[in-house]
């Protein structure tokens, strides 16, 4: 997935929080997320407003989870591991997780969006 596919992916799916969503579109989209914050803080720290940085956090908010939990899922973890990772030095465990490689083929949150079948023992 490419970077412009990657954030056109997770904004189009604002709100999705089902489903499964590959390293590439995750990474990425954080990597455009952090441009662009930065941008906008030092725009707001040149003019001193003080609230657009606030004002960009709290519109991307919800892309933000909804990508995080989607790859938890690719993962094969729940929702709350978000919860797990709000919690001091385990949050570097969700972080190893997010960089993991997905379950390879179908797992109970859905197909693989890699379309890679899974390994036979």
């Amino acid at each position: 997935m490419s970077f412009t596919d990657a954030v056109r992916s997770v904004l189009t799916q604002y709100a999705v929080f089902s489903g499964r969503a590959r390293r590439s579109e995750f990474w990425f989209y954080m990597l455009a997320f952090v441009i662009v914050y930065a941008a906008v803080a030092a725009l707001d720290s040149l003019l001193s407003l003080g609230f657009l940085a606030l004002l960009m956090s709290l519109a991307l908010l919800l892309p933000n989870l909804a990508v995080i939990v989607r790859r938890l899922h690719d993962t094969d973890r729940p929702w709350w591991w978000v919860l797990v990772g709000m919690v001091p030095v385990v949050n570097l465990l969700v972080i190893v997780y997010l960089a993991t490689d997905g379950t390879p083929g179908p797992n109970t949150y859905g197909p693989d969006p890699k379309n890679r079948q899974p390994a036979r023992a």
